[in-house]
């Protein structure tokens, strides 16, 4: 396998190309742009940066933080009322499961659904005392 040459992909990066932005009717010559790839390559690579900067900056110098889930982000007052709510959701969750249970189980009361108890008297060996 040939190994490139760093000389050659230098110079592979620094060859110059034109390109022509042409109209398809008249072929008249719109725009021409001279290009290497490495001009290419670095025009591309700050816009990118340029973006990613803008972005950024958008997200951290504006109100649009508050918006965004899970950033953490957002006053300490909203974060108290959230884990108040919280709190409240969860109690009314358990008083209505209790309300639930009370309910089912006096339905069974009054339909005369109740389990049977076991009344049996049971044998069991009595204890003798060793205590001396």
């Amino acid at each position: 396998m040939a190994k490139l040459d760093a000389n050659s992909t230098l110079k592979r990066l620094r060859n110059h190309y034109r390109l022509v932005v042409m109209n398809e009717d008249t072929y008249e010559e719109v725009v021409k742009f001279k290009l290497s790839r490495l001009s290419v390559y670095i025009g591309l690579s700050t816009l990118f940066i340029v973006l990613v900067g803008l972005t950024i900056s958008l997200i951290v110098f504006t109100p649009l933080k508050y918006y965004l889930p899970g950033v953490g982000y957002g006053n300490a007052k909203q974060i108290r009322e959230y884990k108040m709510l919280k709190i409240r959701t969860d109690s009314m969750e358990k008083a209505m499961l209790y309300k639930e249970r009370y309910y089912e189980d006096l339905k069974k009361v009054l339909q005369g659904n109740l389990p049977k108890l076991d009344t049996n008297k049971l044998d069991l060996p009595k204890l003798e005392n060793t205590a001396d």
